[in-house]
């Protein structure tokens, strides 16, 4: 399983939310809180996806417990 998408998705939140939400910065043509928006959305899509795909995930032989028996 792939590691990283909860981590990658709680950065575009954070990353969005401050965009959105303390940033006041204008720039014509460009709206910098429209980016905060649409990277907030992702990042939460994101991590939905992310923790449907973790819960519905099988376990393989690697998850599961292993006995060593040593010598």
């Amino acid at each position: 399983m792939r590691t990283g998408g909860i981590g990658g998705s709680l950065v575009l939140i954070a990353l969005g939310a401050i965009l959105y939400w303390a940033v006041s910065a204008e720039a014509e043509g460009f709206n910098i809180n429209m980016i905060g928006l649409i990277l907030l959305i992702v990042g939460v899509i994101g991590l939905v996806l992310t923790l449907i795909m973790t819960a519905n995930a099988e376990k393989t032989d690697a998850d599961r417990d292993v006995t060593i028996i040593e010598r």
